[in-house]
C-alpha cells in the first residue's frame, strides 16, 4: 500500500504540535474558529492515534517510543506530554459545559447561513444549536480521554496530578453520556406515502429494473419488513419511536437515521442526571445522510474491542450503548437494502444518487457505500459484493476528479470547495434565517472507504484494484497539504490541485482529523492478517506433505545418527516444518517458502548421499 501511515502520522504530529503548542499559550481553533467541534477535532488529531494504532501510545511514558515522541517535542518530553493533555482536555471540557453543569454541544462557527445574503442575521441562539457533528466527535474524543485516563493514572505518582487525572475522568465520562443521550434524541424516523413526492422518489431511486410500481412497493416492503418490525417495536426511547404506528400502514415507506441536530418534540431520556437540563429540539425529524454516516461511525466505537477491553462505559452508558446499537443496526441495514435493492444494476451504482428530496450528488454515493460495506461484512457477503462498491468508489474518484484532470469551470471542483451544502431545516425556530452546514471532506472519505475495503478483499486483483486507488487518492490528497509557515504539513489547501481563488493559511481541523482517520484506518489494516488465498493454502499444503515425508524417510533412514552436522540439519528441518504447518492457515505464502526450503535442503543432503554411494 502506497499510504504509509507511520511516517505520515509522525508529520502530523510534528505540525500539529509547532503550530498548537509552539508558543507560550495553547493555539486553539484554525480556519473556522474555535468550537466544541473543530476544539474536539484538534485535540483527536493526537489522541486517536494514540487510543487505536499501538505504536503511537503516550500513556505509558516509558514505552513511548522515541520517534514518536520526538515528533510531539514542541510540547515537551515523554513525561510532560501526558502531563500537557490532562490539562489541556480539562480545558476543553471546561470551555465546553455551562455553569449549572450542562455539557455544550453547540455547531457555533461551522454553522453557515443556507441563504448567503443573511450570514449577517445569524443569531447567537442559533450558534449555541447543538449539532450531531458535535455529539458524535465528544463520544471518539471521551472513549478516547477514558482510556488514556485509565492508563496514565496506573504510573501517576504525585498526589496532586492522580487528582487531575480523576477529575478529567469524572468529567470526560458527564460529557459522553450527554453525547450519547444527544445522539439518541436526535435519531429520526421519516415515514411517507408511497404516492407523495419522497416516496415516488425513493421508488424511482430503487425501481432500476423498471418494474410497475405496485410490484416495486410490494418488494420493497417486503425486504424492509424486519426492519420495520424493529423500528415498531423496539424503539422505545429517544426520538423516532413516535412515528413506529405509522409504519403498519401498506401504503407507507420510510427511511431512518440522524437528523443534523436535536429532533422536534424529542422526549428526555430519564436516568441521566449528571448531565444536567436536557434542551428543546428543533430539528426536522428527517435522516440527512451526512449526520447520519458521522452519528454511525462514532456508535461504532462504543461497542468496539477497546471499549470493552478498558470497560470504558459504566452502568447508565451500557444502557444508553445498547440502544445506540439498535439503531445503529437499524440504519445500516435501512441503507444497505436500499442501496443494493434489485437483482440488476444497484441503485447505489446509479450515479448520482438521488434522495427523497429530489437533492442529487455523487457525494450522497459515497455515504451510502461506507454503509453498504459494513452491512455486506456482518452478512459475510462474498468478494464480487465488495467488488463492485470498489468499482463504484473508483467511479467516483474519476467524477469528482481526484484521478482525472478537471477541465475549466468543472462543476464537480464544488465537491472539494467549498463543499456539499446541507439546509438544516428547523433551525429558523430558533430566531434568525436557516441555517447550513457544509461538508467538504469527499476525498479523505473516498481514502477511508478504499483503504477499508482494500483491508477486507481476499481476492488479490481486487484487493490490488483498491489499493491502487488508495494510492491515487492519497497522491491528490498529499498535494493538497498547505506549506506556509507553521501550518505546513496540516490540511488543506485545494487550489494547490483544483483552479480556485482560495488560497487558505491557517489549518483546517476538521478536515487534517479527517486525514488522520484515514491514516489509522490504512494502519489497522496494515496490522491486520494477509489475505488468504486458498489456492495457495492448497498448494502449500501438497508440498508440505511432501516435504515431511522425505522428512520421515531420512530420520527411517537413521540419517540424524550419522554425525552431529546431520543431526543438526535435521533438527532446523524440523522446526521449519513445524513453523510451516502452524502457519499455514493464516499465511500460506510463507508456509509455502518454508516448506520449499526443506524441500531443497532434503534434496541436497539426499544428493549428497547419492554421489558418495558406492556403485553396485
Amino acid at each position: 500500500m502506497d499510504v504509509q501511515p507511520r511516517q505520515h502520522l509522525l508529520e502530523i504530529w510534528r505540525a500539529f504540535a509547532s503550530y498548537s503548542g509552539g508558543g507560550a499559550e495553547w493555539r486553539w481553533g484554525g480556519r473556522d474558529g474555535s468550537n466544541s467541534i473543530s476544539d474536539a477535532e484538534q485535540l483527536l488529531c493526537v489522541m486517536a492515534p494514540a487510543a487505536d494504532v499501538p505504536t503511537f501510545r503516550i500513556d505509558r511514558p516509558d514505552e513511548t517510543e522515541d520517534d514518536v515522541i520526538g515528533s510531539l517535542a514542541a510540547l515537551g518530553d515523554h513525561l510532560e506530554v501526558p502531563k500537557r493533555l490532562v490539562s489541556l482536555i480539562t480545558e476543553y471540557l471546561e470551555k465546553y459545559t455551562a455553569p449549572d453543569g450542562t455539557p455544550l454541544f453547540s455547531g457555533d462557527t461551522y454553522f453557515s447561513a443556507a441563504e448567503p445574503h443573511t450570514a449577517d442575521e445569524i443569531k447567537p441562539e442559533q450558534r449555541a444549536l447543538d449539532v450531531v457533528d458535535s455529539f458524535s466527535i465528544s463520544v471518539t474524543l471521551m472513549l478516547a480521554t477514558i482510556g488514556f485516563a485509565k492508563t496514565f493514572r496506573a504510573v501517576v505518582t504525585r498526589e496532586t496530578l492522580r487528582q487531575q487525572v480523576d477529575r478529567l475522568e469524572r468529567m470526560a465520562s458527564v460529557r459522553l453520556t450527554a453525547a450519547m443521550v444527544g445522539l439518541l434524541r436526535s435519531f429520526a424516523v421519516n415515514v411517507f406515502d408511497t404516492t407523495d413526492e419522497q416516496g415516488r422518489q425513493l421508488l424511482k431511486t430503487t425501481n432500476q429494473g423498471r418494474l410497475p410500481e405496485r410490484q416495486i412497493v410490494e418488494e420493497l416492503r417486503l425486504s424492509l419488513r424486519e426492519i420495520n418490525a424493529r423500528l415498531r417495536d423496539d424503539v422505545t426511547i429517544g426520538s423516532g419511536a413516535e412515528e413506529g404506528s405509522l409504519l403498519d400502514d401498506p401504503n407507507r415507506l420510510f427511511e431512518c437515521g440522524w437528523s443534523w441536530g436535536l429532533v422536534e418534540n424529542a422526549p428526555p431520556i430519564e436516568g441521566t442526571d449528571p448531565i444536567g437540563r436536557q434542551p428543546d429540539g428543533v430539528a426536522e425529524p428527517k435522516p440527512y445522510l451526512y449526520f447520519t454516516v458521522v452519528a454511525l461511525d462514532a456508535i461504532r466505537s462504543l461497542f468496539s474491542e477497546r471499549t470493552r477491553l478498558l470497560g470504558l462505559l459504566n452502568e447508565d452508558q451500557l444502557r444508553l450503548a445498547q440502544a445506540l446499537q439498535l439503531r445503529w443496526d437499524l440504519t445500516q441495514s435501512y441503507w444497505s437494502v436500499v442501496g443494493t435493492f434489485g437483482s440488476d444494476r444497484w441503485p447505489l451504482e446509479d450515479l448520482p444518487w438521488v434522495g427523497t428530496d429530489g437533492r442529487e450528488s455523487d457525494y450522497l454515493n459515497l455515504l451510502i457505500s461506507g454503509m453498504v460495506v459494513q452491512d455486506l461484512i456482518t452478512r459475510r457477503a462474498s468478494d464480487a459484493d465488495l467488488a463492485r462498491v470498489g468499482a463504484v468508489l473508483d467511479e467516483l474518484a474519476n467524477r469528482s476528479r481526484i484521478t482525472r484532470r478537471p477541465f475549466e469551470g468543472d462543476a464537480a471542483i464544488r465537491l472539494h470547495h467549498p463543499g456539499e451544502s446541507f439546509v438544516l431545516v428547523g433551525s429558523e425556530k430558533a430566531g434568525g434565517p436557516q441555517l447550513g452546514w457544509i461538508a467538504s471532506d469527499f476525498a479523505p472519505v473516498l481514502l477511508k472507504r478504499t483503504v477499508h475495503l482494500a483491508g477486507l478483499l481476499s481476492d488479490n486483483e481486487a484487493r490490488q484494484s483498491a489499493t491502487s486507488l488508495a494510492g491515487r487518492v492519497w497522491a491528490h490528497l498529499t498535494d493538497r497539504r498547505l506549506t506556509d509557515d507553521r501550518a505546513a504539513d496540516l490540511w488543506d489547501d485545494p487550489s494547490r490541485v483544483f483552479d480556485i481563488d482560495a488560497k487558505p493559511m491557517l489549518p483546517s481541523w476538521y478536515y487534517t482529523k479527517r486525514v488522520v482517520d484515514c491514516l489509522i484506518q490504512a494502519a489497522q489494516v496494515i496490522r491486520s492478517s494477509p489475505p488468504r488465498s486458498e489456492r495457495l493454502t492448497d498448494i502449500a499444503a501438497d508440498l508440505l506433505i511432501e516435504a515431511e515425508h522425505l522428512y520421515d524417510q531420512e530420520q527411517l533412514n537413521g540419517l540424524a545418527q550419522r554425525g552431529e552436522r546431520l543431526r543438526t540439519e535435521l533438527e532446523q528441518v524440523n522446526r521449519q516444518l513445524q513453523r510451516a504447518r502452524r502457519i499455514l492457515r493464516q499465511r500460506p505464502g510463507s508456509a509455502k517458502a518454508l516448506a520449499e526450503d526443506v524441500l531443497i535442503r532434503l534434496d541436497r543432503l539426499a544428493a549428497a548421499r547419492e554421489a558418495t554411494a558406492e556403485p553396485v
